[in-house]
């Protein structure tokens, strides 16, 4: 079953014996989604988000809010920024 409303597009799919569901072929091409590609599944709020896998620069732009980098964050650089935020975290700032 599709249907679309507005900018919201809404696609029921059974679940299948073993827990599995069929990814649409319209939202893998959204997605850019490929066979042997990775999801990302985010529970919020009783809803399940499903996106495509994202690199490690990505994920700690979106999770904290940085703004975007010119350069590719050494291991060390993103630590110091999860130290960062998870300090302002604690202190309130």
């Amino acid at each position: 079953m599709w249907f679309s409303v507005k900018f919201l597009d809404i696609i029921k799919r059974a679940i299948g014996e073993k827990g599995q569901v069929v990814i649409h072929k319209d939202i893998r091409q959204i997605l850019g989604l490929r066979a042997r590609n990775n999801v990302i599944f985010e529970i919020e709020n009783n809803k399940v988000i499903l996106k495509s896998e994202q690199s490690p620069e990505e994920i700690v732009k979106d999770f904290f809010n940085t703004p975007k980098l010119k350069k590719r964050l050494t291991s060390k650089e993103i630590k110091k920024v999860i130290m960062e935020q998870y300090e302002n975290e604690i202190t309130g700032r």
